[in-house]
């Protein structure tokens, strides 16, 4: 029996006498495992430690009467005063409207570094403007902002020089118009970040593909859809990710620009705990806040571990 098994084994191509090659590599692949999670418990326990205790905290106290010493069970009634709150819906409804202007923090960046990347004439200096916002605080971007929206600002000025005096408005007096100001604000906030980004992405793709796409007569606009596009993946979705999240919790420009018009969950957190000192209302927030996140923040992190097992 063992002749007629090495010769099926030796038949096989393995080594008579040694285990099956799968069976090997099973056990490699187990072992790694192992390691990988002993490897990981160091992480895992400072991400317990910074993140997972004080969600847990924030979730209890949002349950409870706490005056910053002790805490009296009170239940959910913080959420019920939440939801029964039109401030909150009308906040939820103002980061909706912001969360529109993604694509268009995603895109113009986008295109801006996919003509920086061929080069075009002065593109190291376009480099450099387009990277300045990244360099100024949020709060100077809001200030600008409001020196431009306003109605004795810049915007209505060249619009007066050009003849369209008519157009002239207050954008920032008005719900709606507050949000396209403090979304062009946004928008123009995050340009240089993204543009560096996309470029630096960009940047390592092999030059050869390119080449073979215009080889086969395919016009830039195409070289760039089928072959730019699709490798420059992994940056667009990271790009994203830093848009989305200071699109949801951003309340200095919002703050400068419309007050009440241009509300932000981020913004009645801080009121609620420093200002009304209303800590299980806050600690509501705070959790809606998470959930917000968790999300496209789930998302994103699967799509990076497809990414490393393929």
């Amino acid at each position: 029996m063992s002749t007629l098994t090495a010769q099926s084994e030796a038949a096989a191509g393995h080594p008579p006498g040694r285990g099956h090659p799968r069976r090997s590599r099973s056990r490699l692949a187990r072992r790694r495992r192992r390691a990988g999670i002993l490897l990981s418990l160091p992480a895992v326990a400072v991400v317990v430690a910074l993140l997972g205790i004080p969600i847990a905290q924030a979730v209890y106290y949002s349950m409870t009467n706490w005056n910053g010493l002790t805490a009296t069970w009170i239940g959910p009634s913080a959420y019920t005063t939440a939801l029964s709150d039109p401030t909150f819906w009308r906040v939820l409804e103002n980061n909706a409207l912001l969360l529109l202007s993604i694509p268009f923090a995603i895109g113009i960046p986008l295109g801006i570094a996919a003509l920086l990347h061929e080069h075009v004439r002065g593109w190291r200096f376009f480099r450099s403007v387009y990277f300045l916002p990244t360099a100024v605080s949020w709060v100077v971007i809001g200030m600008v902002a409001v020196q431009f929206f306003a109605y004795q600002g810049l915007l209505n000025k060249l619009l007066a020089d050009v003849g369209l005096g008519s157009f002239q408005t207050n954008m920032l007096a008005g719900q709606r118009s507050a949000l396209v100001a403090l979304a062009i604000t946004f928008i123009w906030s995050m340009l240089g970040t993204n543009t560096i980004i996309f470029l630096t992405g960009m940047s390592t793709l092999d030059p050869t593909l390119l080449e073979a796409s215009a080889d086969l007569g395919s016009p830039p606009w195409r070289g760039f859809l089928d072959v730019t596009l699709p490798l420059s993946l992994p940056g667009v979705i990271a790009g994203s990710m830093l848009v989305f999240i200071p699109a949801v919790g951003e309340f200095v420009i919002p703050s400068l620009l419309g007050g009440p018009n241009t509300l932000m969950i981020g913004r009645v957190l801080w009121d609620e705990f420093f200002g009304n000192h209303d800590w299980p209302v806050a600690a509501a927030v705070a959790i809606a806040f998470l959930l917000l996140l968790a999300g496209p923040i789930a998302i994103y992190q699967y799509y990076n571990v497809r990414q490393l097992e393929a």
